[in-house]
């Protein structure tokens, strides 16, 4: 998770100066350069030793270091920006339909290009393999990300790899049954909050000797720190400040999508085979009005 995302969950959850700090530089983030920490305690009401500990509680040394990384954070972030859309807000109240459609399809457009960009072909590689030779594939996620999940584990199952979802409430039980031969991909935008799920799944699966892929946004999170193999959401949406999760969506099923892809291709033929022969015994009775799409059985 980036650091203006980790300032933005800090001002939303907490109620003391971290809050009124942490507003005041997500607002204020093209100005900060020209302002000292001087002015900066005077404008959020504070001190400069409160600003320290503001600096401290996302583990950096001091006010100095801090702003140093939310700089380069900042300059990294409106180099790499979606061009002429606003991820969180898409379009405005003044929007006509055919608008909200067109911002609609730039913004996800947008999305899997930066995914694509974000991926690393020996991540995936590695991923892939390591379902490939996992007795049992286990998903973890919170909603929205659950359903997504539910996707790749029905695009597995058809190709006959044993895939399940850990469901809320038995994700801990599932986790203590599973052991070095199978395998966990874990679904999570923030990565971060160990105590809550799905990442408190992490300390289990570790003492288990689990494998793990994580799916998760850029920058530092508890998720990615323990995992075996990192695939990179695209990170550019806030937390909370948004309309809906559209390009963060996007980003998720392209990567489960190319993930689920790789895993076919690792074993193309005999995929194909299964693929086909379960479709024929299971979707036997589908019947298509256009031609084109009829298959004879």
């Amino acid at each position: 998770m980036y650091l203006f995302q980790r300032i933005e969950e800090a001002a939303f959850k907490q109620s003391d100066a971290r809050r009124t700090i942490g507003e005041f530089i997500l607002e204020n983030k093209d100005q900060l350069q020209d302002l000292s920490m001087e002015e900066i305690a005077k404008q959020t009401f504070t001190s400069k030793p409160t600003l320290v500990r503001f600096a401290k509680y996302f583990g950096y040394s001091g006010w100095k270091e801090f702003m140093y990384a939310f700089h380069h954070e900042v300059a990294y972030y409106d180099d790499t920006a979606y061009a002429d859309i606003d991820p969180n807000f898409p379009f405005s109240a003044e929007a006509e339909t055919l608008e909200i459609i067109e911002s609609l399809v730039n913004l996800k457009m947008q999305s899997i290009k930066d995914t694509v960009s974000l991926i690393a072909t020996e991540d995936l590689n590695k991923a892939a393999e390591l379902i490939l030779r996992a007795d049992n594939v286990v998903v973890y996620g919170t909603s929205p990300n659950y359903y997504y999940g539910e996707l790749f584990k029905r695009n597995l199952l058809t190709i006959r790899k044993k895939a399940f979802m850990a469901k809320a409430g038995e994700s801990g039980v599932i986790s203590h049954s599973l052991n070095q031969r199978d395998c966990a991909v874990i679904i999570s935008y923030s990565g971060n909050t160990p105590e809550e799920s799905p990442t408190s799944n992490v300390k289990i699966l570790l003492n288990r000797g689990v494998p793990i892929i994580s799916i998760t946004s850029g920058g530092k999170n508890y998720l990615r720190d323990y995992s075996d193999v990192v695939l990179n959401i695209s990170s550019k949406e806030k937390l909370y400040s948004k309309i809906s999760n559209f390009a963060t969506q996007e980003s998720i099923l392209l990567i489960l999508d190319a993930l689920f892809a790789k895993v076919f291709a690792l074993n193309y033929e005999e995929n194909k085979v299964n693929k086909i022969a379960s479709a024929k015994q299971l979707e036997s009775r589908r019947q298509a009005t256009f031609k084109e799409l009829e298959e004879g059985f």
